[in-house]
């Protein structure tokens, strides 16, 4: 016997050496802790920070349509021809074979007020023989430069500067994405922060539970032992014990889980701190709060960057439509060609002479007029440009008149934690001081145990609900602050788009 008690003492030590190295990590943390490491880790962070350097690619793409092109072609063609006879001339052809290379470099783009232009150098060598003997070599080239400047259509606006202008327009708005992400995610790392305040506030208030119950059950087993007290007083004590037990073994689950979803805002990596307790260093606190409606929603119609975007939504349209508009009016060019040709000898030398001196020039100028009699696609697309416009400018409308409500909702909700804050208090205070009063007139037999434990559980709710109301109304100040823009400004937060 003396020795499965030692066996059995020695179990309970490796178990409870195997529970202490098991045991989770304990990290004390702030509310700015917790922000600053959102801000480096949070995964949606990090896939919205991606978003701006894609939109300053497409912008850097769109550049390219006024990109240069340089073009050099070189070919190199023999031709042989067999002997022939000629009745025209009643005279037998001799064979002949001909050597021919050619040259060819050019230089062609768009300027930004949508000049275009192509400049080109040739140089053609010919070299023929025939048994008749009479060889010959002969060089021949050119360098000109053509030009094409629009007047009417794509004149003010063309497909290149339409893509740049919207390319600019979608930086800034990926931009504001940016920054509404980071400001949601601020927003949920405060709100789960309270969150998991209260949940660890509940488990206490349960924990307290418990202890109540379990020492009103101890001392009502000793007064039925002494025949003070009925056996059914003992079992409702028991009772409760047992629910207070059920209802901590919830409160606690609800923490775990708690804990779960605030590690998941909080990292990238959450197999390195599924293991890690969390302890928030603040508590819930009723603060304060002044509220104006009317400049909350200047600072929300002012800084929302959801608000933003839908603005630039409406510019992007805007360039969409006068781009669109540009292409109703007929196309009218001005064009023109200058160059000068060379091919007086038989050497390249002599040809690149004639050209550099101007020999023989060569231009010409004019317009070009292109009338599309119905011009059916471009009217339908402007059409429709401008309904898209109007629907646009009907959602910012909208959106503007959404947050004014949301602002509204924000600060009675608000306004009314505060109230439930101050009158939960109170309701505490005085269960505290019932439960308190009403356990006295039990220890001298002017109470039933059911009263007391009807008090506990009044108590036990009381301080349940008192921590409920503490974090809706700081959840609350939470989603006014982001509803109007002050987020990042009420925490300390500079945030700076490079």
């Amino acid at each position: 016997m003396r020795l499965l008690r030692i066996l059995l003492v020695l179990a309970g030590t490796v178990v409870a050496a195997t529970a202490d190295t098991n045991a989770p990590e304990v990290r004390k943390i702030s509310l700015d802790d917790c922000i600053q490491t959102a801000l480096e880790r949070n995964l949606d962070l990090q896939i919205a920070r991606l978003t701006v350097p894609e939109a300053l690619l497409d912008l850097r793409s769109a550049y390219g349509g006024w990109d240069p092109t340089f073009d050099l072609t070189g070919t190199h063609q023999f031709y042989s021809s067999p002997g022939t006879y000629n009745s025209s001339i009643n005279s037998i052809v001799s064979s002949a074979e001909t050597d021919n290379n050619a040259f060819n470099s050019s230089l062609s783009g768009t300027t930004p007020w949508g000049l275009q232009y192509r400049l080109e150098a040739s140089n053609i060598s010919e070299s023929y023989g025939s048994k008749a003997g009479f060889p010959f070599d002969s060089s021949s080239g050119s360098a000109d430069i053509t030009m094409r400047q629009h007047l009417l259509k794509d004149f003010w606006i063309d497909s290149t500067r339409m893509t740049i202008q919207v390319s600019k327009n979608r930086v800034k708005y990926t931009e504001l994405g940016l920054k509404q992400t980071i400001m949601n995610t601020v927003s949920l790392i405060e709100q789960a922060y309270y969150d998991l305040i209260a949940a660890r506030e509940n488990v206490l208030v349960q924990e307290k539970a418990v202890e109540l119950a379990e020492q009103l059950v101890s001392e009502n087993k000793k007064r039925v032992e002494v025949g003070a007290l009925a056996p059914l007083d003992e079992k409702q004590a028991e009772s409760q014990a047992a629910k207070s037990q059920a209802d901590l073994i919830t409160a606690r689950t609800t923490l775990e889980t708690q804990e779960n979803n605030f590690k998941e805002l909080l990292t990238g990596d959450y197999g390195k701190v599924s293991r890690v307790k969390f302890e928030p260093t603040a508590t819930l606190t009723a603060p304060t709060h002044i509220f104006d409606r009317q400049l909350s929603w200047s600072k929300g119609l002012e800084g929302r960057p959801d608000l933003l975007q839908a603005r630039l939504d409406v510019q992007k349209q805007g360039i969409t439509l006068k781009y669109n508009y540009n292409q109703l009016f007929p196309q009218l060019d001005v064009l023109g060609r200058y160059g000068h040709n060379g091919g007086s000898g038989s050497e390249f030398s002599d040809t690149l002479g004639d050209i550099s001196r101007g020999t023989f020039p060569e231009y010409y100028y004019g317009g070009e007029l292109t009338f599309p009699l119905l011009n059916t696609a471009p009217r339908a697309t402007y059409k429709k440009s401008k309904l898209e416009m109007q629907r646009l400018t009907l959602t910012l409308k909208k959106l503007e008149q959404t947050i004014m409500v949301v602002i509204d909702n924000d600060i009675a909700m608000a306004r009314s934690g505060y109230q439930g804050a101050s009158a939960t208090r109170a309701a505490r205070e005085y269960a505290t001081e019932a439960l308190e009063a009403e356990q006295k007139k039990l220890e001298s037999g002017k109470s039933t145990t059911y009263t007391v434990l009807q008090m506990q559980r009044d108590l036990t709710a009381a301080r349940g609900a008192e921590i409920t109301a503490l974090a809706t109304y700081n959840k609350a100040l939470a989603q006014l602050s982001l509803d109007e823009a002050t987020i990042l400004d009420r925490l300390g937060i500079k945030v700076s788009l490079k």
